[in-house]
């Protein structure tokens, strides 16, 4: 279920970029950050560091990649 939720915010973000017209290569760049922070977030969960995948964590990872990826980890240690 996480993984319909991933795309689905990746979807939702991409649509929004567009309206907001974006040039091209911010929104390639943004969708391959949140794919590459998507992918490290469920290697972690699967490893047992107990992070839930959200939309929330997608975005950061996606907007900060590495920092936004420590954030994530940090909020869901601490909530």
């Amino acid at each position: 279920m996480s993984i319909l939720t991933f795309i689905g915010v990746v979807l939702l973000l991409i649509i929004v970029l567009k309206l907001i017209s974006l040039p091209f290569k911010i929104i390639i760049k943004f969708l391959i950050n949140s794919i590459i922070g998507g992918i490290f977030l469920a290697v972690l969960s699967m490893l047992g560091i107990g992070i839930t995948i959200t939309g929330l964590m997608v975005v950061l990872t996606g907007l900060f990649g590495i920092p936004g990826m420590i954030i994530a980890i940090i909020i869901s240690a601490i909530f």
